[in-house]
């Protein structure tokens, strides 16, 4: 009798374990399914408005009475200029509906975000924060990227220059600031904008390629464990992690490196021709303080404080592309989450090659 209830609950723990497993899986499916249908929306937000209501909240609990009364004065006689003189440009202007259709009173300063780890996949939402403001942005206007990275993939972060190069290409100028890092696959994106700002302690650089696996043929040997590698092609597969790796693989892998480092360097001369870059392709980093010495940075200021420079005489927005993340992604510790990036850790360490 003993034996049938220990049996019993140990059949009942299995298939409550089975169940689990089957419900996460089930679970993984149909969010990646409910994914390919999602759509995210554009977020505007104006942080000139932003900016001038927390300046008006301080200066209603700091000014007195009378300073508020003077302030406010001051600014209904500046809004009365202002609109003298917009009427005056109104009565001046051309009768052409185009030209009158182009012209555009006041600069607008675009302000995207891009933080980013290994697998860049934040590129998505920057191809569509991009291509909303060039259906609006002129050559009057500008884009602010608030960058952080330390680098990753190489086909990630070569699409997101791309990304960044076509709003160069519209002749809508680009400005990258630097408050923490943008190194390796970051700097390949920062070196795209016409003025690179950064905070004196970020660091910049590392411009190199780096790949690494690791190999358990001696592990396997050690254990009588054979291990098949079938490839048509010599170099379809040059280093393994579970075979043997001769020197004709390694030094075939290594060549693909240097290619890769090779167009990598171009690239950065192309955007800025000035710069020594065969001087700082070296892998190295560097502080943004020392990075301005060597060419790699324009200016030694905060995104913060650029942006504030900025509202006097720019409409500042915040563009922002934002998908709806559903009630397993939300979860910290979601299984599905966590099943996912096992198996795409794995996958991507087949072939670890990434700007480092």
């Amino acid at each position: 009798m003993e034996f049938l209830y220990e049996y019993g609950l140990f059949l009942a723990k299995t298939i409550t374990f089975v169940a689990a497993i089957v419900i996460i899986l089930v679970a993984v499916a149909q969010t990646k399914k409910s994914q390919k249908g999602k759509k995210g929306e554009l977020e505007l937000t104006n942080l000139s408005e932003k900016f001038k209501e927390m300046k008006d909240g301080l200066e209603a609990h700091l000014f007195s009475k009378e300073q508020l009364k003077q302030k406010e004065k001051a600014q209904k006689e500046a809004d009365k200029a202002a609109k003298k003189q917009a009427k005056a440009k109104a009565k001046n202007k051309s009768t052409d509906a185009n030209e009158q259709l182009g012209e555009q009173d006041k600069k607008r300063l675009f302000v995207i975000e891009f933080k980013s780890g290994i697998d860049a996949q934040e590129v998505d939402n920057l191809r569509e924060e991009v291509t909303a403001v060039l259906a609006v942005a002129t050559e009057n206007d500008e884009v602010l990227i608030k960058l952080e990275s330390g680098g990753g993939v190489v086909h990630g972060y070569g699409l997101a220059a791309s990304q960044l190069a076509r709003l160069k290409q519209k002749g809508v100028p680009l400005t990258i600031s630097i408050d923490k890092v943008a190194a390796s696959g970051g700097y390949m994106m920062a070196c795209v904008a016409d003025k690179i700002i950064a905070a004196p302690f970020a660091i910049v650089g590392s411009i190199g390629v780096i790949a690494q696996l690791p190999n358990f043929n001696k592990v396997l040997k050690k254990h009588d464990i054979d291990f098949e590698q079938i490839t048509a092609g010599e170099f379809k597969r040059t280093l393994t992690m579970f075979g043997e790796n001769t020197d004709k693989a390694r030094e075939k892998f290594k060549a693909e490196l240097e290619e890769i480092h090779k167009l990598f360097v171009e690239h950065i001369g192309s955007f800025r021709p000035e710069l020594e870059v065969e001087k700082v392709a070296t892998g190295e980093h560097w502080m943004a303080s020392k990075a301005q010495a060597l060419g790699l940075v324009d200016e030694l200021q905060t995104s913060d404080d650029y942006v504030v420079e900025q509202i006097d005489s720019a409409d500042v927005y915040q563009v922002k592309y934002a998908v709806a993340k559903n009630v397993l992604e939300k979860l910290p510790f979601a299984a599905s989450a966590t099943i996912e990036k096992v198996f795409l850790g794995l996958a991507d360490k087949l072939r670890n090659i990434r700007f480092s």
